[in-house]
């Protein structure tokens, strides 16, 4: 049974540049219909220390604050796990916010399935990108249950900051990667599964995503290389089934068809339209839409580049969804 000084959840927020966001994260938390947790924020080495302790301020005397030098989000995660008492983890982002039943739901979810490791759910799209007033779940869907298959091949996507799971399956797993300094999220959920960690989600709108201008997760390049990266690095590290083995890999070719094209785009805005004809050419998969820009590259370029720069989205409009 819990004592008053065990909670429930335990809530973990990593700090880096988040003085602006945290007081709103904070105030999600503590509005929660359901009240047996703790916050441990972790200032990881965030240079702007001084405006984040004025930040947390009118929280200080609810939340436990951890320093530690600059190792990543992944690092101060662990940081957070580490001293973390409630038999439930639960990770919030300090540009995220929780509705205000958030906990109450996730926390019911594992309690009344008891065969259930970690529960995410979907939360609604907001701030500087063209998703906004979306679903998460209708940019990154999750389709069917969730497998080792259907993570490696992105059917089913998991958003960090509605994640709940049990401590004990997540400190078995070894925790987050810190080698990885993005994607370590989208690892942990491969080796979760892959060690036999049972995952579900519910398809409720619980939490906010807030997409920034100035977020660190970069474009979509930047995004399908994270992607890239992690599946590379798990099918190395990994024994893999014929079947996992066969998704990865499948995974891994669809991203690159992605990668090439996005550098495409990129090639075309710099005018360099020979680099932009190879990186189309070398993609395996070409709808109709890369096969007409590939004919207008050979006849009109310039045109093409033109009618690009005025139909694209700006660059802050390209926040990525999934692999933080």
């Amino acid at each position: 049974m819990l004592t008053v000084s065990e909670p429930a959840v335990s809530v973990i927020i990593p700090a880096y540049r988040a003085s602006a966001d945290i007081p709103d994260a904070l105030e999600s938390v503590f509005a929660q219909t359901f009240s047996s947790f703790e916050v441990i924020v972790v200032d990881d080495g965030s240079p702007d220390a001084a405006e984040l302790e004025e930040a947390i301020a009118p929280f200080r005397d609810r939340i436990r604050f951890i320093r530690q030098t600059n190792r990543g989000a992944g690092a101060a995660r662990n940081t957070g796990i580490r001293a973390a008492r409630g038999p439930y983890i639960a990770f919030l982002d300090a540009d995220d916010r929780w509705h205000h039943d958030f906990l109450r739901r996730q926390t019911w979810f594992l309690d009344a399935y008891a065969d259930c490791d970690l529960v995410y759910t979907d939360a609604s799209i907001s701030g500087e990108t063209p998703l906004a007033g979306r679903r998460f779940m209708e940019a990154a869907p999750s389709s069917g249950d969730v497998t080792l298959l259907s993570l490696l091949s992105q059917q089913c996507n998991i958003m960090l900051s509605t994640v709940v799971v049990r401590r004990e399956p997540l400190v078995a797993s070894g925790l987050f990667d810190e080698t990885l300094r993005r994607g370590h999220d989208f690892d942990l959920w491969l080796r979760l599964a892959l060690g036999g960690a049972r995952m579900r989600y519910q398809q409720a709108v619980l939490a906010e995503r807030r997409a920034r201008a100035d977020g660190l997760s970069g474009g979509p390049v930047a995004e399908i290389e994270r992607a890239l990266d992690v599946l590379d690095r798990f099918g190395h590290r990994h024994a893999l089934d014929h079947q996992a083995r066969t998704a990865q890999r499948i995974r891994m070719m669809a991203l690159v068809d992605r990668l090439e094209i996005e550098q495409a785009k990129l090639r075309i805005i710099e005018g360099n339209f020979s680099a932009a004809s190879y990186h189309l050419n070398s993609a395996r998969d070409r709808p109709w839409k890369v096969q007409l820009a590939l004919m207008t590259l050979r006849i009109a370029p310039r045109l093409l580049r033109a009618v690009y720069l005025r139909v694209r989205p700006p660059v802050w409009k390209t926040t990525p969804l999934v692999v933080r």
